[in-house]
């Protein structure tokens, strides 16, 4: 996109997952009626190890009221906190699953933690395309931006796509703050510039985030700005340096327990969201590794 040039203004619709505190988007080309579907959620149920579509129907039957034709299914990173619906959709609707380059790193990290089949490939081959920092795709006519955004993990993609960026969890509205870094290969250090990249970009640059916790019961919110985050976010507005910075989230990480779906939501994205393969009884597994985390 020419520094030039007005941005294009995609089409965004936001779908909010209650349980797992998850946004996620289908964003539009008006012109070319294509679109991409990003950090998409399959319903878990930990309790009966049971999976369920309720929530990717409602993305699907978005895309088809508005007539669409999918043509990305991105994932900002291998989520810790919910399941990826990318397959489901993918079958459903086509589409690419895409994530960036960096996702080997982390599944090298977590193939020995969940011991994982023989002829698993901590390459990310199990993705239909691999995204590098810098590289220029299309949303139907809308120019689009894959921007390594590391420090919650080594492999997060934050997507500008026209007058908008999907950050996932590098950042969250400016009450909430920023995401944790305690993950293998996290980085406080790292998100903080990767941060101040993504608040680099013109202050009406939407912000779209990936999850809302909605701090003292306010609304769900998943729109902010770049000048909204400049001014007021409580971890890293304008005038908060680097240090500082590290010091308060390495504090905190320190304090949090993990995701409550870590175990399952990992195994499963870190396969492009298909579930871990069946067994010689006709059964699949979730692993559960004892005193490892």
């Amino acid at each position: 996109m020419a520094a030039t040039d007005s941005p294009q203004k995609p089409d965004i619709a936001g779908f909010y997952h209650g349980p797992t505190s998850s946004c996620c988007f289908v964003v539009g080309d008006p012109a070319t009626g294509a679109c991409a579907i990003i950090d998409s959620v399959l319903d878990f149920d930990p309790v009966s190890a049971r999976t369920a579509t309720d929530f990717a129907d409602s993305l699907v039957d978005h895309v088809r009221a508005q007539r669409l034709r999918v043509d990305w299914i991105l994932e900002t990173h291998i989520h810790a906190d919910h399941l990826s619906a990318a397959p489901y959709l993918k079958d459903v609707l086509g589409g690419q699953v895409a994530i960036g380059d960096h996702i080997g790193e982390v599944q090298e990290a977590f193939c020995d933690i969940f011991n994982v089949e023989d002829g698993f490939r901590a390459d990310g081959s199990q993705f239909d395309r691999l995204l590098k920092d810098g590289e220029r795709f299309a949303v139907g006519a809308v120019e689009a931006l894959a921007m390594r955004t590391p420090g919650h993990t080594p492999a997060c993609m934050s997507y500008r796509i026209g007058d908008a960026v999907f950050v996932g969890d590098t950042l969250f509205m400016p009450d909430y703050g920023t995401a944790r870094c305690d993950f293998p290969g996290g980085s406080a250090r790292e998100i903080y510039r990767s941060i101040r990249r993504l608040l680099a970009l013109p202050p009406d640059t939407r912000i779209f985030v990936g999850h809302d916790y909605a701090p003292g019961g306010r609304p769900v919110a998943w729109e902010t700005t770049v000048a909204q985050q400049r001014a007021a976010n409580k971890h890293v507005r304008d005038g908060i340096d680097e240090a500082s910075f590290v010091k308060m989230r390495t504090d905190r990480d320190a304090e949090l327990d993990l995701p409550a779906l870590i175990l399952p939501a990992i195994q499963v994205n870190m396969r492009a969201g298909q579930l871990p393969p069946t067994e010689d009884n006709g059964v699949r597994y979730i692993k559960i590794p004892l005193n490892t985390f």
